[in-house]
C-alpha cells in the first residue's frame, strides 16, 4: 500500500522537475538570444573592415580596436565627448519632465472627480494612436516659425505630453495607491502638492523607474526628430553621429560604426543595470488591481 501511495507523489516530482528544467532552458535560450546581438556588436568594434565584409557575424574579439579609435579621433564628424553630453542633456530632461508631469496628468484623472475626465482621459487614448510623424511637419514650421530650429530644448520640452506614460501610471495607480491615505494626508493639512509629491510619489517609485527607463532609452536612441531640428554639429546626438559614419559612398569603416554603436549602447546598458530591479515590481504591481 505503501508503495502504491508513493508512486502518484514520485511520478507528480519527476514532473515537476522536468517542467523546471524545460523552463530553465528556455530562459537560458532567450537570454543568449538576447545577449548575442550586443555581443557581436562589440566584437565587430575591435575588428577591421576588411574582416567584418568576410564573416559579418565575429563571436571572437579582434586585434584592431586602437586602429578603430584613432580613425574615429581624426573624422570631423564624430566627437565621442560632446555626442555622449548632448545624449545625456536631451535624454535626462525629456525622462525627468515626461516622468512628473505624466505622474500628475495621471494623479489628477486617478485622484479627482471633474467634468469632462472620461472625455479627457479618452482624448489621452486617442492620442496614443497618433504616430508622431503625422504631427513633424507642423512641429518643425513651428519651430522654423520661432527661430527654434537647432535647440536642445525643442527636443526636451515636448515630453511634457506623453500620453502612453499618462496611461500607464493610471493603471499603477488604480492598483497602488489607496485615496484613504490622501483623504488622510488633507485631514492633516497637507496642501496637494505636497501630498503628491511625498506620499504619492514615492508609491509609485517602481512604475516610475520602469517608465524612466523606457523613456530614457527612447530618447536616447532617437534618431529621426534630432536628425530633423539639429544642423549644427555641436549638438549633434550619438545616433546622429554614428549615422554619419555611414555617410561616405566611397567607403565605410564597419569597424568605426559598431565602435560608435557600442560607445552608444553602454550608457544604457549601465543605467538599466542599475534600474532593472524595477522593472518587473512596476509591471507587476500596475497590473494588479486593489
Amino acid at each position: 500500500m505503501a508503495n502504491n501511495e508513493m508512486a502518484p507523489m514520485r511520478s507528480k516530482t519527476k514532473d515537476s522537475i522536468l517542467f523546471k528544467t524545460m523552463i530553465y532552458i528556455v530562459c537560458v535560450l532567450l537570454a543568449v538570444l538576447s545577449i548575442f546581438p550586443f555581443w557581436v556588436m562589440m566584437m565587430n568594434s575591435t575588428r577591421s573592415t576588411a574582416q567584418i565584409m568576410a564573416h559579418a557575424v565575429g563571436v571572437v574579439p579582434g586585434k584592431d580596436l586602437m586602429n578603430n579609435i584613432n580613425i574615429l579621433k581624426k573624422l570631423k564628424t564624430f566627437d565621442a565627448m560632446t555626442g555622449l553630453k548632448n545624449s545625456f542633456i536631451i535624454s535626462a530632461g525629456v525622462t525627468i519632465l515626461s516622468i512628473y508631469f505624466s505622474s500628475l496628468t495621471s494623479y489628477a484623472i486617478f485622484a479627482y472627480e471633474w467634468k469632462l475626465k472620461k472625455i479627457f482621459f479618452a482624448m489621452v487614448m486617442g492620442i496614443m494612436m497618433v504616430p508622431g510623424t503625422c504631427t513633424l511637419i507642423g512641429f518643425y514650421r513651428a519651430c522654423y516659425q520661432y527661430h527654434l530650429t537647432n535647440n536642445k530644448l525643442m527636443l526636451i520640452l515636448p515630453s511634457i505630453a506623453a500620453p502612453m506614460t499618462v496611461f500607464f501610471l493610471k493603471q499603477y495607480l488604480e492598483g497602488a495607491l489607496s485615496l484613504e491615505i490622501v483623504e488622510s494626508a488633507r485631514i492633516d493639512g497637507a496642501g496637494e502638492f505636497r501630498t503628491f509629491n511625498t506620499i504619492v510619489l514615492p508609491i509609485m517609485k517602481p512604475a516610475l523607474a520602469t517608465q524612466a527607463i523606457f523613456t530614457f532609452v527612447g530618447s536616447w536612441n532617437n534618431l529621426f526628430l534630432p536628425l530633423v531640428i539639429l544642423n549644427d554639429k555641436k549638438n549633434y546626438t550619438m545616433p546622429i553621429m554614428v549615422k554619419l559614419l555611414n555617410g561616405d559612398i566611397y567607403k565605410t569603416e564597419f569597424g568605426c560604426v559598431y565602435l560608435g554603436l557600442t560607445m552608444t549602447a553602454l550608457p544604457l546598458i549601465v543605467i538599466y543595470l542599475l534600474l532593472s530591479k524595477y522593472i518587473i515590481t512596476g509591471i507587476a504591481l500596475g497590473s494588479v488591481k486593489g
